[in-house]
């Protein structure tokens, strides 16, 4: 795998699916777990079309759920590879919704799957490079570059051997609680 780059085009993944009644919650909106099944399956087929490996999800970042998604209409998931690490990639997964009889589309949420390429023994193994061939990928690159750097501040700053709390008491001003330590 040394020296070997792909295209993040040569990653994309789409997949669509009509909205049924038995993927529908409570308030007759499609579930969002259901979504969110969807999306780690597109994010698994992108990253292990991208590595040529199987592939695992080592974590999720923000989802929001910006539209219900109705019975009745066709999601569209569309996944990409944003960035590379060693042995991880981030995959971006869109979803949008469409009204199969209207054509209106609507954007659903987004969200960034980082997964990891594993070999035949469960052994996580090297990923391509990744090649940058427009702004657009470079923006996708450098964000989710950003994102896994706060991400791992944030992890040291809050491990509780290191937290302080009195530094983080002025923090709490403003929300709904009550402090009683």
């Amino acid at each position: 795998m040394k020296n070997s780059f792909k295209r993040s085009i040569d990653s994309h993944v789409m997949l669509s699916e009509l909205m049924l009644p038995s993927h529908s919650n409570f308030s007759g909106k499609i579930h969002g777990g259901y979504i969110l099944s969807l999306m780690d399956k597109v994010a698994f087929a992108c990253a292990a079309k991208y590595s040529g490996n199987y592939a695992v999800t080592a974590s999720v970042d923000k989802v929001d759920f910006l539209q219900p998604v109705e019975v009745g209409e066709m999601i569209n998931l569309k996944a990409s590879i944003n960035f590379v690490g060693r042995t991880s990639m981030v995959v971006g997964v869109r979803v949008e919704s469409e009204n199969i009889q209207t054509g209106k589309k609507k954007h659903c949420n987004s969200s960034y799957f980082t997964m990891v390429a594993k070999n035949n023994e469960g052994k996580s193994v090297p990923v391509p490079g990744l090649i940058l061939d427009s702004e657009t990928s470079v923006r996708r690159f450098v964000r989710s570059a950003i994102r896994q750097k706060q991400g791992r501040i944030r992890r040291e700053k809050f491990k509780s051997e290191s937290f302080v709390l009195n530094e983080h008491l002025d923090l709490l001003n403003g929300y709904n609680i009550k402090l009683d330590l």
